[in-house]
């Protein structure tokens, strides 16, 4: 939400930017602010259907005002948390995520002036930004919420262990595109709990140390990817993934891809 206002703000030119993520079906709280005067719109709760904001989540789609005080086709619950501010022309947009509101956007200027379609673009363009962080988000809490009872099960049935290391490799593969430092360090800690969970590192023997792309390489392979699968998951070039399994090779002592994705297991870095 904070880098899609940031986005927002510099590539319309809107003095001010804010936005909630909606706590309900029907409410949101404006969390982000950027480019106030004051603190009368941070905290504000939006109903569905009340204001601008509130009209964008009932309808599903972007609305504006040139003059937020004089305007008749909105409801003025708001009017003065917005006076306070001083602002005038306002877009609304919402963020839509599987036909569901999930949070809304707003950039505004101080003086009553028409916003025209390069404003109405940068604003549906940061809305889509944080939609896609949401459906990663949406992806990765339901991956957790799959793999946390199998980690935690010791009577698990072994050929459930496939659709855990298929997990794994999602994970690791969803894991840089997330921007929530606390959401990304839960991601990578029930990785590290899958790929540990039936490591069978002796403990004597000397830990292998692969990056964390030389990993993500080896989740996709233990799953049967191709370099070229791998390349699209990952998002690389199938010659970088080459050089990843190389490297990866090379530290394990291993000679083929199995051998590598055995070594890994062995050496708890995959499960």
């Amino acid at each position: 939400m904070r880098a899609a206002l940031l986005s927002l703000r510099r590539t319309s030119g809107l003095p001010v930017v804010f936005g909630g993520v909606l706590h309900d079906a029907r409410h949101a709280r404006i969390a982000e602010l950027h480019g106030a005067q004051s603190a009368a719109l941070r905290g504000l709760v939006i109903s569905a259907g009340s204001g601008l904001g509130g009209k964008a989540i009932a309808l599903s789609r972007p609305c504006a005002v040139t003059d937020y005080p004089s305007a008749r086709h909105i409801s003025h619950e708001y009017d003065m948390a917005v006076a306070a501010e001083g602002l005038r022309s306002v877009v609304a947009v919402p963020v839509v995520v599987r036909r569901k509101v999930r949070a809304v956007l707003y950039g505004a200027l101080r003086e009553p002036l028409t916003l025209g379609d390069r404003t109405f673009a940068a604003a549906v363009s940061a809305a889509r930004d944080v939609e896609q962080a949401l459906v990663v988000r949406d992806e990765v809490q339901q991956l957790l919420a799959a793999t946390r009872e199998q980690v935690t099960d010791p009577d698990a049935p072994p050929g459930s262990w496939e659709h855990v290391r298929e997990a794994h490799q999602e994970l690791r593969a969803l894991a840089p595109k997330i921007l929530d430092p606390a959401l990304r360090a839960e991601l990578l800690a029930v990785c590290g709990r899958l790929a540990s969970a039936t490591g069978t590192r002796a403990p004597s023997a000397r830990p292998v140390q692969l990056a964390p792309r030389e990993v993500d390489v080896l989740a996709c392979v233990a799953t049967g990817a191709t370099n070229a699968v791998a390349a699209e998951r990952l998002r690389l070039r199938p010659e970088t993934v080459k050089g990843y399994l190389r490297s990866a090779m090379r530290k394990l002592g291993a000679h083929t891809r199995l051998e590598a994705v055995v070594a890994a297991r062995r050496a708890g870095l995959l499960p």
